[in-house]
């Protein structure tokens, strides 16, 4: 269902150039967040440098191919108001509530992951709001608008031990706030596929609103060969997200290119941007708008993938 641009890897390590001490030779790029603001595609983006330190790094493009990748991290004002000891911030999902974008971050701390919230207007500063939560947590989202009222998001608590003592999840599940950092109503939506291409999941992107329904791309990772990180596709209700109209048995993207294959963590591709390009008065996706993916690949690089809204709803029937 999507067809990879030529020009792949969009970027790679080669192609962050900086004097900064923090970012000379880095190791990765990667997860990126992606958001359309002021007539440009903002990328915000997880490097890793030789120190494994993890940094946000902010690109912008006219194209959506060719980016301007800023030389310095961005600068998070507020973390000093944070109890926890944080390690590392990153897998940015950018989200557009009113005019306010929010960044949802996994954030490591001691013992866990935590999901914390960024808000910015201008995406040239960036303030830490808090943490979502206690619990070990990964793979957040914000839908871009409220569900009766509330806030709303998708998760997938990491409740599953794996042999080397590390936790995963293999469920994702809604929740609603009133205040973005309470989220006390949770209902879970679907569960991993066992022995199939999606055994554990989280969600990718922010979903899509569209006329047929809530549009999430997922990730599936393959547990019972060797870990292969995939990308899939499903439909949740309007009104009650957490109820799955339709969700497609096959991937829609897989590793199969020698960068997706090859890197850090090899047989990746793992979805967190996604930009449509047209919306209808009323604000749905339109059915032939274009889709661009941005997606982590082997934990090395940044891909582009290309679809459109009504492949990808038949996708989710198929």
């Amino acid at each position: 269902m999507f067809h990879r641009v030529r020009n792949n890897p969009i970027i790679s390590p080669k192609n962050i150039v900086s004097s900064n001490p923090a970012m000379i030779d880095v190791s990765s790029v990667f997860n990126p967040g992606a958001i359309k603001y002021d007539g440009k595609i903002i990328l915000l983006m997880r490097v890793q440098n030789r120190g494994r330190e993890t940094l946000i790094v902010k690109a912008v493009s006219s194209d959506g191919i060719k980016f301007v990748i800023e030389n310095t991290p961005i600068e998070i004002s507020g973390l000093e108001r944070s109890a926890e000891t944080i390690f590392h911030i990153y897998d940015s999902r950018v989200t557009c509530l009113k005019g306010i974008f929010y960044i949802m971050v996994a954030v490591d701390v001691v013992g866990k992951c935590l999901l914390g919230i960024i808000q910015t207007q201008d995406f040239n500063s960036f303030e830490f709001l808090g943490f979502t939560g206690k619990k070990d947590n990964r793979n957040g989202v914000l839908f871009p608008e409220k569900i009766n009222g509330k806030y709303a998001r998708l998760d997938r608590p990491n409740l599953k031990e794996l042999e080397s003592g590390a936790t995963t999840g293999n469920a994702i599940w809604y929740s609603e706030s009133d205040d973005l950092f309470h989220w006390p109503t949770t209902r879970q939506v679907m569960e991993g596929r066992f022995h199939y291409w999606d055994e554990n999941i989280g969600a990718g992107p922010p979903p899509i609103k569209t006329e047929k329904g809530w549009l999430l791309i997922y990730h599936g990772i393959t547990m019972h060969y060797q870990p292969i990180y995939q990308a899939g596709v499903v439909l949740l209700d309007l009104n009650e997200p957490w109820r799955v109209i339709s969700r497609g048995r096959y991937n829609v993207l897989e590793p199969r290119e020698m960068w997706e294959m090859v890197g850090q963590v090899p047989n990746v591709v793992f979805p967190t941007g996604i930009i449509v390009e047209s919306y209808d008065e009323n604000g749905f996706a339109n059915n032939s708008s274009e889709v661009k993916l941005y997606y982590g690949a082997a934990d090395t690089h940044i891909g582009l993938a290309t679809s459109t809204i009504q492949a990808l709803i038949d996708a989710c029937f198929a």
